[in-house]
C-alpha cells in the first residue's frame, strides 16, 4: 500500500521548476544541529506573491483586513494565521495598516475641513430630470469606527518608529543630557 502512494503522488525534492517566486522561506522545527528555516514550495492556494500584494494594497487603501483578505481570494483566518507564522508578512501588514490609517486620518481631516458634497437629482413620472440640488454632508460613521478599530495598533507601530528615529523623546533626552554635560564641563575649566 506504500508503494501504491508513492507511485500516485511523487515525494517533494525541494525542486519546484524555474519560477523562483514559488518558494517562501518558512520557519521549521529545529533539528538536531539546530536547522533553521526553511524553502518550501508555496502551495497551489497559499499566500503566492500575487495574493500578498494584492492584500496588503487593498488593506492600505481600505484598512479592511476582511476586505483585503477577500480581494486576494483568501478567507480571514488564513490571513491572521498567516501574520501570525510569518514575521515578515507581519511587517508588512503592520505598515499597510500604517499607512491605510494615515490616510483615513487625511480624509477625515480633509471632510471636517470641507465636507462631502452630493448631488441629489429629482426625476419626474416619465424620468425626465425635475430638480438638481446639491447636499452637502458629513458621513464619518464608518470613518470613526475604523479609526477607533485600529487606534492601539497604529500608535504602537508609531511609537516603535520614533524611538529610533531621531525626533523621539529617548533622542531629546539624550541630546539634553549631552550638551548640559558639556556646560558642566565648561563651567568646570572656567570657559
Amino acid at each position: 500500500m506504500t508503494g501504491e502512494r508513492e507511485k500516485a503522488r511523487p515525494r517533494f525534492d525541494g525542486r519546484v521548476g524555474d519560477k523562483a517566486e514559488a518558494l517562501t522561506v518558512q520557519r521549521g522545527q529545529r533539528g538536531g544541529l539546530g536547522a533553521g528555516p526553511q524553502l518550501r514550495a508555496v502551495r497551489k492556494d497559499g499566500w503566492t506573491p500575487a495574493k500578498r500584494k494584492a492584500f496588503f494594497e487593498t488593506l492600505a487603501a481600505t484598512c479592511n483586513v476582511s476586505e483585503a483578505a477577500r480581494t486576494a481570494g483568501k478567507n480571514l483566518a488564513s490571513a491572521y494565521n498567516q501574520r501570525r507564522r510569518d514575521p515578515g508578512f507581519a511587517r508588512e501588514w503592520s505598515r499597510a495598516l500604517n499607512v491605510g490609517y494615515a490616510e483615513l486620518e487625511a480624509l477625515l481631516l480633509r471632510q471636517s475641513l470641507f465636507g462631502v458634497e452630493q448631488e441629489e437629482v429629482t426625476l419626474d413620472g416619465e424620468g425626465e430630470v425635475k430638480s438638481r440640488k446639491m447636499k452637502r454632508g458629513h458621513p464619518y460613521v464608518v470613518a470613526v469606527r475604523l479609526l477607533l478599530a485600529h487606534r492601539g495598533a497604529v500608535e504602537k507601530i508609531r511609537a516603535e518608529e520614533v524611538q529610533g528615529s531621531p525626533e523621539g523623546e529617548d533622542a531629546v533626552a539624550k541630546m539634553r543630557a549631552l550638551l548640559d554635560d558639556v556646560r558642566r564641563r565648561r563651567e568646570a575649566a572656567g570657559e
